[in-house]
């Protein structure tokens, strides 16, 4: 392959990067981890390929380059993650891994001898927290389109309301409709525990795909295959540790449910710490306090992943002035997490007023990310 002049190939890759759905602003971190991950024959190929999902040969056909190398940088690419090789109908097509999902999870979803996970953590830790980078290009404009919803769950509905849940908003019946499990490592808990920030119990082995994605997951050894029944108990750790379940934002053929802690996720974290609140989209359900049954406990305050319940002490000349929750309705995810911590009962997930929106198919999501990003 003629290697390319001019403009350092790495800020090539990372401009190419940057132009998918996700923005991927360049400074130090990200060139340091593009260097990391990528050869230079494999940074020329991804300069060269196309945004869309192609077959070999309209790549070959773009890229000049043949066949037997060519075949050898996509495999290379494929077990690091950084293409994918999706089969719908008996025949490989591929496509750019862009930093989120794609990139960061399945770099850090790789176990194995002689990988630098250490180093990567780091690196992808620093450009994620920097200031300005990573969080301010996707969000800072108030852009609503998010690569993942949160799903309620279904146990904290009010039950005269949970008859009006929809499927695509039920974990479960993602699972049933679903023909292929893996479960692999969850990237973000795996980034945390390296850089010393991961401060709950969670198993790291909770990062659960579907179908097609499944499949990918499995042939590059990103995860392993589990059954139906193996997919529906790991999804009951979820609520034994207080997890937030993020799936694919779409409709309809779902890739993921993600397990989310608050300690870890970089999504919540984007909301709770660094208040950009529309990292996750919302389920179409908002938790609401039935004030006669609360004890003012603060339980459902202290379980929220977003840190968006607040203790409010009523007016009162009583000494001992009962608290109650405050939730911020701009804000709360719908998730559920704090109804499984009230004994009580007094906290439950109800329909919200304003409609939320999420796309059909991934194919109206990416057009839709690509639009308010300006990346069409």
């Amino acid at each position: 392959m003629g290697h390319l002049v001019g403009k350092d190939i790495y800020q090539k890759l990372g401009k190419k990067i940057d132009g998918s759905t996700i923005r991927t602003p360049m400074n130090k971190q990200l060139y340091a981890i593009l260097k990391e991950l990528y050869s230079h024959e494999e940074a020329e190929l991804i300069v060269k390929m196309p945004y869309s999902l192609s077959s070999f040969n309209r790549i070959q056909r773009e890229t000049g380059i043949e066949k037997t190398k060519l075949e050898g940088l996509l495999k290379s690419l494929c077990v690091k993650g950084l293409v994918m090789d999706i089969k719908p109908k008996n025949k490989f097509l591929y496509i750019i891994s862009p930093l989120a999902v794609g990139i960061f999870e399945y770099t850090m979803m790789r176990t194995g001898e002689g990988l630098n996970t250490k180093k990567w953590a780091h690196l992808f830790h620093e450009y994620m927290q920097m200031p300005g980078g990573f969080y301010d290009a996707n969000f800072g404009n108030k852009e609503k389109i998010s690569i993942m919803r949160t799903l309620p769950h279904e146990e904290t509905i009010l039950p005269s309301e949970f008859v009006e849940i929809l499927d695509y908003e039920k974990a479960t019946e993602m699972v049933e409709k679903s023909n292929k499990f893996s479960v692999g490592i969850c990237s973000c808990r795996h980034e945390k525990m390296h850089v010393g920030e991961k401060d709950c119990d969670t198993p790291l082995e909770t990062c659960t795909s579907f179908d097609s994605s499944a499949e990918f997951l499995i042939r590059n050894n990103f995860a392993r295959e589990i059954s139906k029944s193996e997919m529906l108990d790991n999804l009951a750790i979820s609520k034994e540790h207080n997890l937030v379940l993020n799936a694919d934002n779409v409709k309809n053929n779902a890739s993921f449910i993600c397990q989310c802690c608050s300690c870890c996720c970089n999504l919540l974290l984007g909301v709770s710490k660094h208040g950009y609140p529309n990292t996750i989209v919302t389920s179409t359900y908002i938790a609401e306090v039935d004030e006669e049954k609360c004890n003012g406990c603060g339980k459902c305050a202290k379980a929220c992943p977003v840190n968006v319940i607040e203790m409010h002490a009523e007016d009162s000349f009583e000494i001992k002035r009962k608290k109650t929750p405050l939730v911020d309705k701009d804000i709360c995810l719908g998730c559920g997490v704090c109804s499984l911590n009230c004994s009580m009962e007094a906290i439950k997930l109800t329909k919200r007023k304003k409609r939320v929106i999420h796309p059909e198919n991934t194919y109206e999501r990416v057009i839709l990310q690509s639009l308010e990003r300006g990346n069409l």
